[in-house]
């Protein structure tokens, strides 16, 4: 049976090779225009609009791994300070950074030494003084207790092995009445083992995701409070195709298990301004 650490690992490797890629003009060819869908995963492609994608470098665009656009949902305002739960190449901290303007602060934590460096590159590119990368783990964030108005991440807590220790975390730097705006996968029913099996889905954000309920309870767990989960979208099994079959899976003998049954979803919650909910009154 793998370990934490085991994954830890193996999502170190294939993003640390995501970004290399990028670096060495390797393109991902997951950009904005329909006629580059068909060589993009469904998870991750099309996300963000022409608009958008002029506002960062390329390289951002390109070694962008998500599921969902937080960014464009999370409503941020000007001088807000702003972390982002597994940064990658930079692209939402970039975007957060315009957002809340030069009195605010996008932080983006990652744990992978080569998505820092491409995301140092990228921040130079942008030419914004109100961005900072940090190294660390997203289940032991290195900022003090209420640092940060928002917290974004985009298809990353689905990653890691104990996402109630992310949670708590999260609640921990976010300041009273801060929010967490994340996009992630949410699993409708129970996740065939087939799938669950494959550490390599892991890192595509699928075999580690969450039920709505599980998800909620967990968010409540930590604290927060205000809870809203909303479809974003709705994975088919024409989708299930392109990021199952590659992992050797019959995909059409598990066809039922899967239509439908995978979504990404943007998941809102706050810390309360005021509260004594558990690990709240600690603090």
């Amino acid at each position: 049976m793998s370990t934490t650490s085991d994954l830890k690992e193996i999502v170190r490797g294939k993003y640390g090779q995501a970004a290399s890629q990028v670096q060495a003009g390797k393109s991902r060819c997951c950009g904005t225009a329909p006629s580059l869908a068909s060589c993009c995963d469904p998870i991750t492609s099309n996300l963000y609009d022409a608009g958008q994608a002029g506002e960062v470098p390329n390289a951002a665009m390109q070694a962008s791994l998500g599921c969902g656009n937080p960014t464009a949902l999370a409503e941020l305002k000007a001088g807000e300070t702003v972390l982002d739960l597994g940064s990658g190449g930079g692209i939402d901290v970039i975007l957060s950074a315009r957002r809340v303007g030069p009195t605010g602060k996008a932080f983006g934590l990652d744990m992978t030494d080569e998505m820092l460096a491409l995301a140092e590159e990228n921040k130079r590119e942008s030419g914004l003084a109100n961005v900072e990368f940090l190294k660390g783990e997203i289940e032991n964030i290195p900022l003090p207790d209420s640092a940060v108005d928002v917290i974004i991440s985009n298809c990353v807590i689905n990653l890691s092995g104990d996402k109630d220790r992310v949670l708590r975390e999260a609640f921990r730097v976010l300041k009273p009445g801060g929010r967490l705006a994340v996009s992630d996968v949410v699993v409708r029913a129970e996740v065939p083992a087939a799938i669950r099996k494959s550490m390599e889905l892991w890192v595509g954000c699928i075999a580690g995701a969450l039920s709505e309920d599980d998800y909620r309870s967990k968010l409540v767990q930590a604290g927060f409070a205000g809870i809203d989960v909303e479809v974003t979208r709705v994975y088919g099994v024409e989708d299930a195709h392109t990021f199952l079959a590659a992992e050797g899976l019959d995909v059409d003998a598990i066809a039922n298990e899967i239509d439908g049954k995978f979504v990404s979803a943007f998941i809102r919650a706050t810390k309360p301004a005021s509260c004594c909910a558990p690990g709240c009154c600690s603090r």
